[in-house]
């Protein structure tokens, strides 16, 4: 009752703020979509549909030019025998808001439909001279790589749910003092709709040509500490991060558990483009990794980016044109022997309307990483204003 008043609030303040100072300067932003999906299950003839509709919209305040505020609702409506029939829990994980303040609100809903409404970021950010202050629901990203990011422990995502290219936010707050042209000091804690926290301190600079960063602090029930970097080798990126993560209830009889990945990627002088990157699990399987690549996940920890040892991620993308780019990309299993490749191509029809199609075809026996998914098939119009 008390999270649920104190969002109330700050709607009001928030609202208020933009009708009573209309004269400053605020903008809007946001898109509207349609997306369907077919569904292949594995070993039936039986093809499920769900279809969704989906509005964005993004509002910026910017009373002074050291104060800032920021909102983004996210407006769904999803319906389809597939949500009825194949993954009933899917409403609940929809619906189901992972800060500490619910800020998602299931308007209408049935075995077969659901209407929600979220709010993934509501936040303020203050700067004076080199110091910035941003208090509220917020995307921390400290993840450099692309695919796997197991610095991310704030914010850790899906790269299956490729439709969601906001990412999600966190209850935070986030310190940040510039010591430097290229570097900084940033001190971030969150608390989740289960009241337990994450904070870390980092510290990232620039050495060599290279932008590297240190962090250390507690992921809920875990103590961790990690690094990154990311630079150029003969013109092509080159990432890498890890974290450790040791159980600070059981820290004397643990040994903890090791998450790394590396990428690099590079571009040809005809456009095309390369990537490829790999992600090692010190505490994961060699055996079937089971559900690492579940699509209903939802938002994952950068503890849970996969239950086997290792993955393996490769990109082809090129523009066949200036207005269609195809893609295909593919993570391998190769301990369980399962995979997933997902071909896509998206058009620009106009400026601002776009129409993109994508398969997402999962290889391998039930059990495994990327088996008994079967195969989904995407289309996908969207407009952005």
């Amino acid at each position: 009752m008390k999270k649920t008043l104190l969002i109330a609030i700050l709607l009001g303040l928030l609202l208020s703020s933009f009708s009573s100072v209309a004269q400053k300067k605020i903008e809007t932003s946001g898109f509207l979509e349609f997306l369907n999906t077919t569904m292949a299950p594995p070993n039936s003839a039986v093809w499920q549909n769900m279809s969704g509709i989906y509005n964005r919209f993004n509002f910026s305040y910017y009373p002074t030019k050291t104060l800032q505020f920021h909102a983004g609702m996210r407006n769904n409506f999803v319906y389809g025998p597939l949500l009825a029939e194949s993954y009933p829990v899917y409403k609940d994980l929809l619906t189901t808001d992972p800060g500490y303040l619910n800020m998602t609100f299931d308007w209408a809903s049935d075995s077969s439909y659901v209407l929600y409404t979220n709010f993934d970021r509501f936040y303020a950010s203050w700067t004076k001279g080199k110091f910035e202050a941003t208090v509220g629901r917020q995307r921390i990203n400290w993840g450099i790589n692309t695919v796997w990011t197991p610095n991310d422990i704030f914010n850790a995502f899906n790269y299956l749910d490729f439709d969601y290219v906001e990412r999600p936010g966190s209850d935070a707050v986030l310190l940040q003092y510039f010591t430097g042209n290229f570097s900084s000091l940033n001190l971030a804690a969150k608390i989740d709709h289960n009241d337990e926290i994450t904070a870390a301190l980092m510290y990232r600079f620039n050495r060599w040509n290279y932008d590297f960063q240190f962090f250390g602090g507690v992921m809920t029930t875990d103590i961790v500490a990690g690094m990154g970097w990311s630079g150029q080798i003969e013109g092509a990126g080159f990432t890498g991060e890890a974290t450790y993560f040791r159980d600070s209830e059981h820290f004397s009889d643990t040994t903890g558990i090791l998450i790394a990945s590396i990428g690099a990627n590079y571009t040809l002088p005809n456009s095309l483009y390369f990537h490829v990157s790999a992600i090692y699990n010190s505490g994961g399987t060699s055996g079937p990794a089971g559900q690492g690549a579940s699509l209903l996940i939802g938002q994952m920890s950068a503890k849970t980016l996969t239950l086997s040892k290792f993955d393996f991620f490769a990109e082809i993308a090129y523009p066949i044109t200036p207005l269609i780019k195809a893609n295909i990309n593919t993570i391998v299993n190769p301990l369980d022997k399962s995979a997933y490749v997902g071909p896509n191509v998206n058009f620009s029809l106009t400026q601002n309307l776009s129409f993109f199609v994508m398969g997402q075809i999962f290889v391998g026996e039930a059990g495994d990483e990327f088996g008994g998914y079967g195969q989904l098939y995407y289309v996908r119009l969207k407009y952005n204003f």
